[in-house]
C-alpha cells in the first residue's frame, strides 16, 4: 500500500490532519486580508470560516497523499473591489504561504514544548508536530514559487509592467503544463528538490534555534 502513497501509512494520520489544518488557513488568511482590503468576495461566498469543509478540494486533498502535492479550493479574490488594489493584491496573495510560516513556527514551539514537558504519548505528539512543521514550511516554498496557479505568480506578476502582465498571461495554460512537469517528473530533482533541501533544513533550523534559546532562558 506504501507504494501507492506519498507518505508511510502510519503518518497517515498525522498527515490529514495537518492538510486540514493548513489548507484551511491559508485560504482564510487569503479572504481575511481580502476583506481588510475591502473584498468581500471571499466572505459572501462563506469563506471566513475554520470550517475545513469549505476550503479543501477533495481531488487536490487526495493529490497530496498520493503525489505529494496537491491543492485546496481556491479563494475568490476581486482585486478591482479593493482599496490600493496592487498593495492589496501582493498582500493578499502572502497571507496563505505567511499562514502556514506562522503554522510551522508555533508548531516548532509546541513541539519544545512538549519535549520538555516529557508527557505521555509523547511518542504520538512529537512525531506529529515534526510532520505538521515540515508540511506547513514545504507549503510556505511551494506556494511562494513564481508559476501558475501558486501565489508566489500572482505576487510577482503584480510587479510586471502590464504590457508584460497581459503577454504572460497569454501563456498562463502553457505555463501550468510546464509546473506539472517539473514536480511530476524527474526534473524535479534538479529544479524544485535542491530548493526544498536546502530552504526546509534552514527555516526549520532558525525555528529551532531560537525556541532552543527561549527554552534554555
Amino acid at each position: 500500500m506504501d507504494n501507492f502513497l506519498a507518505y508511510p501509512l502510519q503518518d497517515l494520520p498525522y498527515v490529514i490532519v495537518t492538510l486540514l489544518i493548513a489548507f484551511t488557513i491559508h485560504e482564510l488568511a487569503h479572504a481575511w486580508v481580502a476583506l481588510l482590503f475591502g473584498d468581500d468576495t471571499a466572505k459572501n461566498e462563506g469563506r471566513i470560516t475554520l470550517n475545513p469543509l469549505k476550503h479543501i478540494d477533495p481531488i487536490g486533498f487526495i493529490f497530496v497523499i498520493i503525489a505529494g502535492f496537491g491543492w485546496a479550493k481556491p479563494t475568490p479574490v476581486n482585486a478591482y473591489k479593493m482599496k490600493h488594489r496592487r498593495v492589496g493584491s501582493v498582500l493578499v496573495s502572502l497571507a496563505g504561504p505567511v499562514s502556514n510560516l506562522l503554522l510551522a513556527f508555533i508548531g516548532v514551539g509546541l513541539y519544545f514544548l512538549f519535549l520538555q514537558m516529557d508527557v505521555a504519548y509523547s511518542q504520538i505528539i512529537l512525531p506529529f508536530f515534526n510532520l505538521f512543521v515540515s508540511l506547513n514550511v514545504i507549503l510556505f516554498i511551494f506556494n511562494l514559487l513564481p508559476l501558475p496557479p501558486l501565489d508566489g505568480y500572482q505576487i510577482v506578476s503584480e510587479f510586471l509592467p502590464l504590457k508584460w502582465r497581459l503577454k504572460v498571461q497569454g501563456y498562463e495554460n502553457y505555463a501550468l503544463l510546464f509546473f506539472l512537469i517539473l514536480v511530476i517528473t524527474p526534473l524535479s530533482k534538479y529544479t524544485i528538490s535542491p530548493i526544498f533541501n536546502t530552504l526546509i533544513p534552514w527555516i526549520t533550523g532558525e525555528m529551532a534555534s531560537f525556541y532552543y534559546f527561549v527554552f534554555q532562558i
